[in-house]
């Protein structure tokens, strides 16, 4: 299986953070989740993927090559969309292409009138007039029309209405469809990932704590639920966070170890935010 992205022991040092040996690969032609809590180092992994932070160990590769040694080529196949939008505000969007096209070899203006034409976006239209969905619609035009192989979205649902956030689900889902491209897709809109995403990355405080596909990731947990009294501290010792209420307890338990539970305890499938919950508050509990 080819591999897209390759991220070997990732290490960046910060004062009082600390992204820890982070490990994943993403093969060729699918959506991979990257998953955790605001801080938990998102954001960072991604722009040591870019190469625009020095890291402090570890190795990134991109289709084989070293993000650092073979940046510019690397460059070239890769489209990154962040959280907010960075072209000047006084610019139209006819502008923004003629800013943007000549950094890329294999441009095509046609893919991006097509893009505004299906987006609805005017031309003449600028930066600054156009909502936070439009705006995300812009980013997306421009990130899409270079041929890039790979798409890098650091939270690009947020703030969007459902229409818009569907709408955007639907496009990815068709940028991937000829096996070719890969997109690594960060949110903490989880729901999104359930509909989309074929891998999933939970990152918290800095390390790893899941990559695999979305459904062993899904299929090994379970929300186990109990009265008051019935919390052993046997089986608190196998919970993943524990929430206490005065009509019982709740908590994430691996499917492994269900097996010989007894029938007064009910077992839920959880979603992906209900594993990302549970497992940021074991963090928490435990620092």
């Amino acid at each position: 299986m080819n591999m897209a992205i390759e991220i070997t022991e990732l290490r960046k040092e910060f004062k009082g953070f600390t992204l820890e040996n982070v490990t994943f690969s993403l093969p060729t032609g699918y959506i991979m989740g990257f998953v955790g809590k605001n801080g938990a180092g998102k954001t960072t992994t991604i722009r040591l993927i870019l190469n625009m932070l020095e890291r402090s160990g570890g190795v990134v590769k991109i289709f084989g090559l070293d993000n650092r040694t073979d940046e510019q080529r690397i460059k070239q196949d890769t489209a990154v969309v962040f959280d907010d939008i960075f072209f000047v505000g006084t610019w139209s969007v006819s502008e923004v292409e003629r800013a943007v096209r000549g950094f890329y070899r294999r441009w095509n203006t046609a893919l991006f009138n097509e893009y505004l034409r299906r987006f609805e976006l005017p031309a003449d239209k600028k930066v600054n007039d156009l909502s936070r969905g439009m705006k995300m619609k812009l980013m997306l035009a421009v990130a899409m029309s270079h041929e890039a192989k790979i798409l890098i979205l650091d939270e690009p649902t947020s703030g969007l209405d459902p229409v818009a956030r569907d709408e955007l689900l639907d496009l990815l889902t068709e940028y991937i469809s000829d096996g070719e491209k890969t997109i690594l897709f960060s949110t903490h809109i989880t729901a999104d990932l359930e509909k989309v995403a074929d891998y999933i990355t939970l990152i918290d405080n800095g390390r790893i704590v899941y990559t695999g596909t979305k459904d062993d990731l899904l299929e090994g947990y379970f929300i186990v639920k109990g009265g008051p009294d019935d919390l052993s501290a046997s089986l608190r010792e196998k919970i993943i966070g524990v929430v206490m209420s005065r009509t019982g307890f709740s908590g994430l338990i691996a499917a492994s170890e269900t097996s010989h539970l007894s029938r007064e305890y009910v077992l839920e499938r959880p979603t992906i935010d209900d594993i990302l919950v549970h497992i940021s508050k074991a963090g928490t509990d435990n620092e």
